[in-house]
């Protein structure tokens, strides 16, 4: 599975961002049907692919953990610690990408989460670090700087695109 491990990465990102209300039914359809494409393959992955726009608000709920079963990936449960964790890291592997800003990241972490999960506890202090830099002798580079840092610890696996 070499060289699915990016597209089956990326799919249960999509699933756990999911199941945090980050993006929505849709974008779970249209993960699968990205899935399929990179060439991950089971039924349920096809099922969940072929729903419509329609049809995901209702469908994604029981489509979703089968497909993430199938395929060997984690379906984790709405409010579960090990969910939180996971969306934090996939957010992190977001930003990484370039698809969120580092003010973006931890704006949403801390949105999310705010400073009671562990794991992300840095990425909301550094949203309040961007709240009060017109009062101290930080500069918005330097917090992105210390966000990215910590994106990197969080998805050390994600690196950021080259430029």
């Amino acid at each position: 599975m070499v060289l699915t491990e990016p597209a089956a990465r990326e799919f249960q990102d999509r699933a756990v961002l999911w199941s945090m209300g980050e993006i929505s039914a849709t974008d779970v359809v249209a993960a699968a049907c990205d899935a399929l494409v990179a060439g991950l393959d089971s039924p349920a992955l096809r099922i969940l692919a072929a729903r419509t726009r329609a049809e995901a608000d209702y469908d994604v709920p029981d489509l979703l953990p089968p497909a993430l079963d199938e395929l060997g990936l984690t379906f984790y449960s709405v409010g579960s610690v090990a969910g939180q964790e996971a969306a934090v890291r996939a957010l992190a592997a977001r930003m990484l990408a370039g698809e969120l800003t580092p003010r973006e990241l931890a704006f949403r972490v801390h949105q999310l989460f705010g400073h009671e999960l562990a794991l992300a506890e840095r990425l909301a202090e550094l949203d309040d670090e961007y709240d009060v830099l017109e009062y101290g002798d930080r500069t918005p580079a330097q917090v992105d700087a210390d966000v990215t840092a910590e994106a990197l610890r969080l998805a050390p696996h994600r690196l950021p695109p080259s430029s």
